[in-house]
């Protein structure tokens, strides 16, 4: 059933600002809480040698605030960062719906012929399939070497982009692919992250010592989020400039190009 080109309008209208805003609260709190780990482990260093505990000082909006680091939960009451995650997935998958699976721009006749639905099943599937193979990739002996876990996760990618820009619509491939990140994203939040850090509060309820290799798996699963989020972002704004990115006759190449670039300029955001 088609719904009337004003209602569909203003549903995209409100999810693209709804999808928008709850990506930059979620975006915002990654990266700041990554900048704030780099700076405890310079406070850590400097902290070590004159024998105190490591605070972070910051100054903002007219008040100084001070943070200190611990490696077990308190039974206070924690701030959770969750909802963020889950909003933005859910605006995103509402859009994908609308634009895409709604609105007729999975097929491209010239790329391969195929039906709406099947294209549509692809799309699903290529989104579901991502996560699965991301997290056994994790959980392989690769993830112990950081430069052959990048170098395989960088080959599936481009893979990735390949088989998608030669069934789908170059744009639909280009958003099929940061949706799959952003699903991996929302993925290691709901399933990884978040039941790890329950498990260690759930430790120090019963008097245990927590488990720290809960909250490393934890960590790595965060580290890969702030990589994957650049390349989400370059990807949804792909859709605005089609000669150069998902329109090019390379496309697939400039997709593998544009998730490197994201990564480099994550490396850097990391470390400032």
């Amino acid at each position: 059933m088609r719904l009337p080109p004003y209602l569909t309008e203003w549903l995209n209208l409100l999810a693209r600002w709804f999808h928008v805003f709850a990506g930059i609260l979620w975006v915002g709190s990654t990266f700041y809480f990554t900048w704030l780990d780099g700076r405890f482990q310079e406070e850590e260093r400097a902290a070590k040698a004159e024998g105190a505990e490591p605070e972070v000082w910051m100054v903002h909006s007219g008040g100084f605030y001070v943070v200190g680091k611990r490696k077990t939960p308190s039974l206070k009451r924690l701030h959770w960062f969750r909802w963020e995650a889950a909003l933005t997935w859910l605006s995103g998958m509402v859009l994908l719906t609308l634009i895409y699976y709604h609105g007729g721009a999975m097929v491209d006749r010239d790329v391969r012929d195929i039906g709406a639905w099947t294209a549509g099943g692809f799309g699903v599937g290529f989104i579901v399939v991502g996560w699965v193979v991301y997290d056994l990739l994790v959980r392989s002996p690769l993830v112990r070497n950081e430069g052959l876990f990048a170098a395989a996760a960088y080959a599936l990618i481009v893979g990735a982009s390949y088989l998608s820009t030669h069934v789908l619509s170059g744009r639909a491939a280009f958003i099929h692919v940061g949706a799959a990140l952003g699903t991996i994203m929302v993925a290691n939040v709901w399933m990884r992250i978040l039941p790890a850090q329950r498990r260690m509060i759930a430790a120090v309820r019963e008097g245990r010592e927590p488990d720290p290799s809960e909250g490393a798996r934890a960590k790595l699963r965060s580290k890969h989020n702030t990589f994957m989020a650049v390349p989400v972002v370059f990807t949804m704004v792909s859709n605005h400039y089609p000669v150069s990115t998902y329109g090019n006759e390379y496309n697939w190449l400039v997709l593998s190009a544009l998730v490197l670039v994201g990564w480099v300029a994550a490396g850097i955001v990391r470390r400032a």
